[in-house]
């Protein structure tokens, strides 16, 4: 199978697929479940849950809770709405930035309910979207705080593989990495351009795959990226993801290197998430 990822447009604005895609419509049954792609319809959308409002075409994805606190004691900070899960609310704010709108918001840990949320914020009619968030480093040279802008995400998670035929790893939008290259050479900062590993499991990271997922150039693991790329590119929309460098899995022992309690990086990050979202 390719080893590049075809485009599959969203179904509601356009009906055209590539050849590959057109080879996955349709369920058939295969040996291993997680690759029956299956491109007809589903039995329930985003639009049976949320209703379309006017808010922002840009929106940041911000995994900084922190962060996501201090915006909250903005005055200029208003709540959108509260979107909902089994874990609780998930609030959608809106804020200002230069003049320009945009919506933030957390998208839980993991693929599942990332994408999720994801395609709930896309219902609500949001369309141009920046990711910011830490990552595990395959290579201890890269220090924490570095920033590692992902090209593509290798796929070894789940949820990606019901949004696009089965490839080993698909491609964050061009644009949105063309943003973020933009802003980073405007502020003079330094940064990676890397794949990033994708995979539902930090406990099970193992020396091999670590070595491998080395080998095909990914310099960080994080748990949501492929998926994120995946959804964006069955809606059509726009997503593009700026990490930071985090703890330490390149070896056989475990360094978490304090990387959660790096504020001051975190909220720094976040703005220039926000300026890059609003490039596009």
């Amino acid at each position: 199978m390719s080893e590049q990822e075809p485009k599959t447009e969203n179904r509601a604005s356009d009906n055209s697929h590539s050849a590959e895609a057109e080879k996955g419509r349709g369920y058939r049954e295969k040996k291993y479940p997680i690759l029956e792609f299956d491109d007809s319809s589903p039995v329930i959308n985003p639009e049976n849950i949320v209703s379309k409002r006017d808010v922002p075409e840009y929106a940041v994805i911000c995994f900084f809770q922190e962060v996501i606190a201090n915006l909250k004691e903005r005055e200029e900070t208003r709540l959108v709405t509260n979107l909902k899960s089994e874990i609780g609310l998930n609030p959608i704010y809106e804020i200002k930035f230069q003049d320009k709108n945009l919506l933030v918001f957390h998208p839980g840990v993991g693929a599942p309910l990332a994408a999720a949320l994801l395609e709930e914020v896309i219902a609500l009619g949001a369309s141009k979207f920046i990711a910011c968030g830490g990552a595990g480093v395959l290579d201890e040279e890269i220090q924490v705080g570095k920033l590692v802008v992902p090209t593509a995400a290798v796929r070894d998670e789940g949820t990606s593989y019901h949004y696009l035929p089965p490839t080993r790893e698909v491609a964050a939008s061009q644009e949105g990495v063309a943003a973020i290259e933009k802003m980073l050479k405007k502020h003079e900062i330094d940064y990676l351009l890397a794949k990033t590993w994708t995979t539902d499991s930090y406990y099970r990271e193992t020396v091999a795959k670590v070595q491998q997922r080395k080998k095909e150039g990914c310099l960080t693991v994080d748990m949501e990226a492929s998926a994120f790329f995946a959804v964006a590119r069955h809606r059509g929309v726009t997503l593009a993801q700026i990490l930071y460098g985090g703890d330490d899995v390149s070896c056989a022992e475990w360094d978490s290197r304090d990387w959660a309690d790096k504020r001051s990086i975190r909220e720094k990050i976040f703005w220039l998430a926000v300026e890059a979202c609003l490039e596009m």
